[in-house]
């Protein structure tokens, strides 16, 4: 959309993101400060709801503190403690594997470069870009199925995959917003700008967006 006025959109959805529920990674950050468990929750996030992870980290963190703990706790224990969350299998493994290649590879600290973090088990591109936007405060565009449906329904860009989407929005985003800009689209996209029957009459930025007009 030509005439995307990105300044206004982030000014309301800040105003928006401060009056939901915090997205439960941020959570994270804002309880402990502590990248070990901001990884470990995005994790355990991915392909599941933000009430579920919440409740299975809490549960996590009082048997795992930090890594020696993941890397002492047994499979099948870790497993009983993740199971509500999807693909829970998979993530178990993943979170096994993880503390020798972080002490292997990285001193046994969570690295806060892209390229880093795609070599720890269970991290793709929109784990890693939220990591390091979230837990290190560096520049990232995380891209998740929120920023990815909610960017292209808006008209701010035109892409096919998320990869396509980070690398559009890396050309086009200001900068400085790139931090907050997943937390933000992401509490929009769970409480107004839903897949299906968007809550367009609440919108504070209907008037940006290229669904004027479109009946669901």
């Amino acid at each position: 959309m030509n005439n995307f006025a990105i300044d206004t959109v982030m000014t309301e959805l800040e105003k928006h993101f401060k009056s939901v529920k915090t997205p439960v990674v941020d959570q994270i950050q804002i309880q402990t400060g502590d990248p070990f468990k901001v990884l470990v929750t995005t994790i355990l996030s991915a392909r599941t709801k933000d009430e579920t992870t919440s409740r299975v980290a809490r549960k996590l963190f009082e048997k795992v503190k930090n890594i020696d703990d993941l890397e002492k706790i047994k499979a099948e224990e870790l497993n009983n403690i993740i199971h509500k969350v999807g693909f829970h299998n998979a993530k178990t493994k993943y979170l096994k594997q993880l503390p020798l290649v972080l002490k292997e590879k990285f001193g046994g600290k969570i690295p806060s470069e892209i390229d880093e973090l795609l070599q720890l088990p269970g991290v793709g591109r929109k784990t890693a870009n939220l990591v390091r936007a979230i837990a290190f405060s560096l520049p990232a565009i995380c891209v998740d199925v929120h920023v990815h449906r909610i960017c292209n329904r808006w008209g701010y860009i035109n892409t096919k995959t998320p990869y396509e989407t980070e690398m559009a929005l890396r050309e086009i985003l200001p900068e400085k917003y790139w931090l907050n800009f997943n937390s933000y689209v992401v509490a929009f996209g769970q409480n107004l700008c839903t897949p299906r029957k968007p809550k367009c009459h609440q919108c504070p930025i209907y008037n940006q967006c290229a669904r004027i007009g479109v009946k669901d």
